[in-house]
Parts: C-alpha cells; structure tokens; sequence
C-alpha cells in the first residue's frame, strides 16, 4: 500500500474525497489515502506541504498561489472546484455595523497571513474601493475562533464560506452583510514537488478515482439529505449550495493562473509574476 497523506477543510465541497475512502475506492488500487481535516483553512495547509507533513491538499486557489510564490515548494494539479466560493461578509450580531460601507477601516478577522479570509479581505476592500494598504487584521486561527473574536469585540468582521456560516447566520451568532465572490475557480488539487516527482503514478490514479467521484456527486440519489445532515446545514441550503456548485476534473489554463497573479500582484500580495510552468505540475 502506498501512503498519501492529504489535507482539506472539514467542508461539504471535499465530501466526495470522504464518499471514495469509505467505499474503498483508493484501497482497491494500493493507496491509503489518509485524510485530515484542517479547520485553519489554506494558511495551515500551505504550511503542512512546506512542512512535508502532506503530500496532497484540497486548497484555494489564491491561498496557493501565494504560498508557491512566496518559495513553497508545490505545483497545482488541475482545478478542483469549477465555481467561486461565496465569500460571506459577517459582523457579530450585536455589532453596531449595518453596511458593508461601515466596515471601513473595521478590524478583520482571519484564520492565518495567507489564508482565503486574508486575501479574500484585500480582494473586498479593492472593491469596495478601499485603501487595502489600511487593513488591519486579526489572527483567529479558525472559525470558532472568529465567533469569539467578533463577539468580544477583538475584531469586526469575518470573511468565511457563505453556506459554511449560514448556521451561525441562522441561530443569531454572525449578521451577514453581504457576499463576495471570487473572481476564479475556487479550489484546487495541489501537490508537493517532492511527491509529484517521485509518485506519478500514484498521483495519477488519485486525480483518476476523485473525478470519477465528482463527475457522479450530484446524481447520488438523496445526496442532498445526506450532506444536509452531515454538515448541519438546512436541506433548501444545501440544495441551492448544489445548485451553484460545480466540481472540475481539467487543468488550471495558463490564462486563469494569470488572472489571478495579476489580482494578487495588483492588491500588492505577491512580489512578481511567475511562468506558469513554475506552479502548475505539466504532465
């Protein structure tokens, strides 16, 4: 059996990854792919693969082009999630923050520097029309975190996962002001250069049995009901979060990786814009 160590969010989009290693479906072809969830979110993940402690990640895509240009050793395999990621704009509920226009200035909450709630505030407050060079910002580590900080007063508000957060929305812990959408793919595969390398083959049969899974997600018969009591989210939340979902099984084109360097380098995230040879793994 060959060891695969892979990390993602503890969120619905990664359920087909859970579906395949319950039903064996990565056993059968000699790879113990071992999962762990990471609630911190992209910062975290793009330290597990720097670190070595993980071959694979299920990661967002701008989080990754960070890391990759800032030295992290990892090259994108192929897009995971076609469609963006509804950034929802949240304040705790007893905030005194009405608008998004209020948040001006406002102190945000992120899980880690380099995370999708730290680029994804940049990418808000450009805009909103912002000086992004005023942010301010503070580490909550993930999105318990976050409920604490926006309820004590440590920070104001909190970029995370539209339908992720609607729970809280729903039982009154968060007000929603609004939703930002990426303006790109949103989650992609990524892998270190040391495992792309030496385990092709391996990496090849992965990204074979994933699409297999993803292609098949939505015609599972009550796959709605079973996602809705899994994650705790209502069954119109989950269906409409369906809906707008749509899984990918290509590559990330060398046009939308530019598309995203030039956000990055415009919002002053990233120091240069690199070949896209030098993140996205070529077969």
């Amino acid at each position: 059996m060959k060891t695969v160590k892979i990390v993602g969010v503890p969120e619905h989009f990664n359920f087909p990854w859970h579906l395949a290693i319950d039903e064996g479906a990565f056993e059968e072809r000699g790879i113990d792919l071992q999962w762990t969830d990471v609630p911190e979110g992209t910062g975290r993940m793009s330290e597990l693969l720097a670190s070595g402690e993980a071959d694979l990640a299920i990661i967002l895509t701008e989080g990754i082009v960070k890391s990759i240009t800032s030295g992290n050793t990892v090259k994108i395999v192929q897009k995971y999630i076609e469609s963006p990621l509804r950034w929802g704009i949240h304040v705790g509920a007893k905030s005194n923050f009405r608008e998004i226009s209020d948040l001006k200035g406002a102190k945000v909450a992120i899980s880690r520097f380099g995370s999708g709630s730290h680029l994804m505030a940049y990418v808000h407050a450009e805009n909103e029309g912002w000086d992004t060079g005023s942010l301010r910002f503070e580490v909550v580590d993930h999105l318990d975190g976050a409920v604490e900080a926006l309820t004590n007063g440590n920070a104001d508000y909190f970029m995370w996962e539209h339908f992720t957060t609607k729970p809280l929305v729903d039982n009154g812990t968060f007000r929603r002001l609004g939703d930002c959408p990426t303006p790109w793919p949103c989650f992609v595969i990524a892998a270190t250069d040391r495992f792309s390398s030496t385990e092709q083959a391996c990496l090849k049969h992965v990204c074979e049995l994933i699409k297999k899974y993803t292609v098949e997600f939505k015609n599972i018969p009550s796959i709605d009901r079973t996602l809705s009591n899994r994650y705790g989210q209502t069954l119109p939340d989950i269906q409409e979060w369906l809906r707008l979902t749509e899984w990918s099984q290509e590559p990330l084109s060398a046009s939308g990786l530019r598309m995203v360097q030039e956000q990055l380098s415009k919002l002053e995230l990233i120091d240069t814009i690199l070949p896209s040879e030098k993140l996205l793994l070529i077969p």
